[in-house]
């Protein structure tokens, strides 16, 4: 495995194997990674000739310095998974070198109503930093093909739709949300919870499972009051528990019986915010 912390470099050694007809896939992270990242590496590795990482804790994206702050930073360990697993290249960039201007008075982009609604609404500004870091990353690295997660829904939405505002070639291929035996998600976040809060966090889940089982026989703002209570008297702080259309990401008050529907939950537990989803109904093909 190469590592790359210049971005000159790295595009010049990524010019060098697409002239060689070589395709890449790109998985973007922010380090602290788990075997949800290491799925979305050996799906590159599928797909692609060459598989780009790159960790890179991005100070814009955090609404909450205090949350910036805390991120997890496991670099040593991050390496030697990256390397078992198979990774070409490793992007390690500072701060300075994606931002060589500030980080005051950057671009700003025409995001619509996915700004305003679940993350965009609790996490204000979360998302043009998410598009401002990727719109660089993009354009360094120039993938065939992004492999992200599914447990970043929205997040998914927002770089799909930052693709078309760049007119960009890059195939967007979520992949599907990896989880403990438990069913809680992996994120890099559950390196903060403690033992007991481990199986407490096991209730977003649940909750989700519970909506998706009794979809048919509830009304959905019923249902989603009823994963909201769920959540609560585990001990959970509650941002929301919506039910929205799986395609478009806007949110459902009735059901059609053939739209496909995905439930998302953000809630607190103490001081560390926890997000997940599921999709709710079967979607063909």
């Amino acid at each position: 495995m190469i590592i790359i912390k210049q971005a000159s470099r790295l595009q010049e050694y990524l010019k060098q194997q697409a002239s060689r007809g070589l395709l890449s896939g790109f998985v973007p992270t922010m380090g602290a990674l788990h075997e949800g990242h290491l799925s979305l590496i050996a799906e590159s590795r599928k797909h692609a000739d060459i598989t780009v990482c790159s960790i890179f804790v991005n100070p814009t994206q955090f609404n909450d310095p205090k949350d910036f702050d805390k991120y997890p930073n496991t670099l040593e360990q991050d390496i030697l998974l990256l390397e078992k697993a198979g990774t070409d290249i490793l992007f390690l960039p500072s701060v300075n070198e994606m931002y060589p201007e500030g980080l005051t008075s950057l671009e700003q982009y025409d995001l619509g109503y996915l700004e305003t609604i679940l993350e965009g609404k609790f996490r204000p500004g979360h998302f043009q930093g998410v598009c401002q870091v990727m719109y660089r990353l993009l354009k360094l690295v120039q993938p065939d093909q992004l492999f992200m997660g599914q447990k970043d829904y929205q997040q998914c939405m927002v770089v799909k739709r930052l693709l078309a505002i760049m007119g960009s070639k890059t195939k967007l291929v979520p992949s599907p949300t990896v989880r403990e035996s438990s069913g809680l998600a992996m994120s890099s976040r559950n390196m903060r919870l403690g033992a007991d809060q481990r199986s407490e966090a096991v209730a977003i889940s649940g909750t989700l499972k519970f909506i998706k089982d009794n979809l048919s026989g509830e009304s959905l703002p019923a249902l989603k009051a009823a994963g909201t209570e769920k959540l609560q008297q585990a001990g959970f702080r509650v941002d929301y528990v919506e039910i929205c259309d799986a395609d478009t990401l806007e949110p459902v008050e009735t059901w059609d019986g053939k739209t496909p529907l995905v439930a998302l939950v953000a809630a607190f537990l103490g001081d560390i915010r926890l997000i997940d989803n599921m999709i709710i109904t079967e979607i063909d093909g």
